[in-house]
């Protein structure tokens, strides 16, 4: 709140030099009269109240100063004030010349009576209300305001413990006296009329202040108003550079403006100075100068005294700018004749590297040059006595003497030099005239040691592929293939399939040295031709030779090569054996060989066809009589059990034998039979079978049908006359089969869980299976086929496996195999069958 609205004339009307406003800031007056209810309101005038905020005001009715005075203007007429006198101007323009001046004032230079003015009061304030504002009742009416309330303060801190008299806190350590204020002699800054600590503060803080400290301090801060407080002049400062410091600067902005190239092309404006100017790089405005006519007055200008700088009695712009701009060439000299003393400095040690350098690539190129000339000189030499009629020619061992030494010596130009040429040209005549009058069927084995010397000394390890395009490039290969291999193809037209013993061990001995793609050749192009064409020409019934004994050498070496020829042969002897009959035994010497050799699904096949049906036949010829007994054709059928199927033969015996068995037993039981002579008849015939053919489940229950049948015989009291004993003689046949047949179950199982326990699986985990999934897994270890899952691959979100060869996924217990356009499901024998 203004206090203009205090300064009114005898009728009550504002000052034609006040502004009719009031401001919202809180003054001096607003925080003395803060208790007072009758102070003076400010009376809103017409344009107040129309324009609010925006009400026209003079420039001069602004904030009032720090002391509270304000600018006024004297050139208007003088209004007299109730108050008290207005000071004339004359003292206050010595007022505003005092204060101008430029030298310290000290506290002793301030006039006695230069204190605070009294408050020009108007209105209706009373005189008695002034204790308010200063601050100077005394204690003793202190608080004695609360008489005309209802006291709720003090009796507040009275029921907290308060005791009037002592002060506040736990241990009554607050002051009793309120803060006591000082009047301040004049209108002057805080501090600039000395101390104005109080008798309470100085009882209650008894700190004592340097009057020097304070004197010092406060002619600091007065001195930084003054532009010279000395009244001295500044002495020129002057800066000096080094040729270090230039130098230093120099490498600097050397690397701080390497990454600024990207910054070149921005355009700057600046409109920092009198006009404006544009840029067109950063590098532009940190190399500007200053222009000599920028700040400074313009000499048409009148200059106002005490508002204007003092123009300098010295000053040429022109010269000091190209003062600056020497000192800057000069700068950029020394620091661009650093950069170039370093750069050849760093030349200098470049060059000195690659003086070295180059040093140690002549000597090695010089011992390059020697070994070579040492080489030339071996390989003329062996050329010179290859010439034909030679006095001392060279023989295969000193050649290979010769590489050995090439090899040791001369590694590295004998691993780069072309050796597949340089053995063309000395080795392979050596080669051909050592194996000239060589017949491989009679020795196997002449020449492999010198062979496999000569592939340690021209192989090139470093191929990775064998094949025969390695001719070019390795002289090993092109040795046995040029030299070696026109040997074999003599000998293997002119070989007789049928006598197979010496090819095989020609070959068996030459495997470990051959290169692969040479043996594949032999045994494609040579040997497979020659045993396809055999094969075709052999006739089972007429041959004395078995096929399998000039066949089945070839396996370890051909293996699945013979494949192709397995088809014919099943074939011819599936013809010969229309005809055969089972009492001829030589079928079975011709087959069992190859029951190992063709897959089980094809030897299940051939044997179904052609076995079985005969076999068939043979038992539904047996008779059987109890009395007189003929087993020949019994003993055909049961010699074939090695070589058909359990299953097959079992399906044999239920078909033609079981039948024809029960019913003679039926009808021997009726007749009153002797049942010694039956169990006697029983156990004999049970005999005649092998333990795997009585373990199987139809085997079994047929025989226990025969058990029953004489149980059920025995336990019948109809009919004639009971032999005695024959009761528990049948049922203790019958309890011992029954032990023997739960005795050879435990012994089975038992052999199961130790072969998994040898396989490393656990007991627990041969148990049950937990899922489907650990039943493959158990069935994939049982037969040794790897079983694992396909990463990153699904089909319809299942995981697929690999089991062998084949892609297979699990969907709710069931198999699926990948099929040529859909996934079909399989059971888990089949599964087996096509992984084998």
């Amino acid at each position: 709140m203004s206090l203009s609205h205090l300064y009114r004339d005898g009728e009550g009307h504002l000052d034609d030099d006040d502004d009719e406003r009031e401001n919202f800031e809180i003054t001096e007056w607003d925080l003395q009269n803060e208790f007072n209810p009758n102070r003076q309101r400010h009376w809103q005038t017409k344009e107040e109240a129309t324009y609010g905020v925006w009400a026209e005001r003079d420039s001069d009715e602004e904030r009032p100063s720090f002391g509270g005075k304000r600018a006024r203007d004297y050139s208007a007429p003088v209004n007299f004030i109730s108050a008290g006198l207005k000071k004339g101007a004359a003292e206050e323009v010595d007022s505003e010349d005092s204060d101008e001046e430029e030298k310290p004032v000290k506290q002793e230079d301030f006039p006695k009576d230069f204190g605070p003015k009294k408050l020009k009061t108007g209105g209706n304030f009373k005189p008695s209300q002034k204790g308010f504002a200063g601050g100077t009742k005394s204690f003793m009416d202190f608080g004695s305001w609360e008489r005309h309330t209802k006291g709720i303060g003090q009796k507040l801190l009275q029921k907290m413990g308060y005791v009037p008299g002592r002060g506040l806190g736990k241990n009554a350590q607050g002051i009793i006296n309120p803060i006591e204020a000082k009047q301040r002699k004049g209108k002057g800054a805080v501090g600039a009329y000395g101390s104005e600590r109080t008798t309470q503060s100085l009882q209650d803080f008894p700190v004592v202040d340097s009057e020097e400290e304070a004197e010092e301090e406060f002619q600091k801060e007065l001195s930084q108003w003054r532009k010279d407080p000395s009244g001295s002049k500044k002495k020129p400062k002057y800066s000096y550079k080094t040729v270090e410091e230039l130098k230093a600067k120099g490498r600097i902005s050397k690397k701080l403006t390497a990454p600024q190239k990207e910054l070149s092309q921005v355009k700057v404006i600046d409109m920092t100075g009198r006009e404006q100017k544009v840029y067109y790089s950063y590098s532009q405005i940190s190399h500007k100068h200053s222009v000599p006519d920028d700040g400074l007055p313009l000499l048409s200008q009148p200059s106002v005294p005490g508002k204007d700088a003092k123009v300098p009695g010295f000053a040429l712009p022109e010269l000091e700018h190209n003062l600056q701009l020497l000192i800057e060439r000069t700068e950029q000299e020394i620091i661009q004749s650093d950069r170039q003393l370093q750069y050849e400095r760093d030349m200098v040690v470049s060059l000195s590297h690659e003086l070295e350098k180059t040093a140690e690539v002549l000597a090695h190129e010089e011992r390059v040059i020697s070994n070579l000339s040492k080489v030339l000189a071996l390989v003329e030499e062996c050329e010179r006595r290859m010439q034909p009629h030679g006095a001392d020619p060279l023989t295969l061992d000193e050649c290979a003497h010769v590489f050995e030494t090439l090899q040791d010596k001369y590694y590295e130009e004998y691993r780069l030099a072309d050796r597949a040429d340089l053995a063309v040209a000395i080795v392979h005549p050596l080669m051909k005239d050592y194996f000239k009058d060589w017949d491989p069927l009679e020795d196997g084995t002449y020449g492999t040691q010198i062979i496999s010397k000569w592939k340690s000394l021209l192989e090139n390890d470093q191929l990775l592929s064998h094949s025969s395009q390695d001719l070019s490039s390795d002289a090993f290969h092109r040795l046995m293939w040029e030299v070696w291999m026109p040997f074999v193809r003599n000998v293997v037209t002119q070989w007789q399939p049928r006598n197979c013993d010496p090819m095989v061990d020609f070959l068996d001995s030459w495997v470990p040295i051959l290169p692969v793609w040479i043996l594949d050749n032999i045994l494609d192009q040579l040997i497979f031709p020659k045993l396809q064409k055999e094969v075709d020409s052999w006739n089972p019934l007429t041959d004395t030779v078995p096929i399998h004994s000039w066949i089945h050498p070839w396996l370890p070496l051909m293996q699945a090569r013979l494949e192709p020829l397995y088809s014919p042969i099943r074939s011819k002897l599936s013809s010969a054996l229309q005809k055969w009959h089972p009492s001829d035994a030589s079928a079975k010497l011709i087959l069992q060989p190859w029951k190992d050799v063709f897959t089980p699904g094809s030897w299940e096949a051939f044997m179904v066809k052609n076995i079985v049906p005969k076999l068939g036949m043979c038992l539904a010829e047996l008779v059987i009589n109890p009395h007189q007994q003929h087993m020949d054709a019994f003993y055909w059928v049961v010699d074939w059990e090695g070589m058909i199927s359990v299953s097959s033969l079992v399906g044999l015996l239920e078909k033609h034998f079981f039948p024809k068995w029960l019913q003679v037993l039926c009808s021997w039981l009726s007749n009153s039979p002797n049942y010694e002579e039956i169990t006697k008849w029983y156990l004999g015939w049970k005999s005649m079978f092998s333990d795997q053919v009585l373990a199987h489940p139809s085997v079994k229950e047929k025989f226990n049908e025969a058990l029953d049948i004489m149980n059920r015989a025995v336990s019948s009291n109809v009919g004639a006359y009971m032999q005695p004993g024959a009761r528990e003689n049948i049922a203790y046949l019958t309890h011992t089969e029954r032990r023997k047949d739960f005795q050879y179950e435990a012994m089975q199982e038992r052999r199961e869980a130790e072969n998994m326990a040898q396989r490393g699986i656990g007991v627990a985990t041969s148990s049950v299976p937990m899922n489907f999934k650990d039943l493959i897994e158990t069935k994939a270890e049982e037969h040794n086929i790897v079983f694992m899952p396909v990463i990153g691959k699904r089909h319809e979100g299942k995981q697929l496996y690999t089991f062998g060869r084949i892609v297979i996924y699990i969907d709710r217990g069931v198999v699926f195999v990948q099929g040529e356009k859909t996934w079909v499901p399989t059971s888990l024998q089949s599964l087996i069958d096509m992984a084998k």
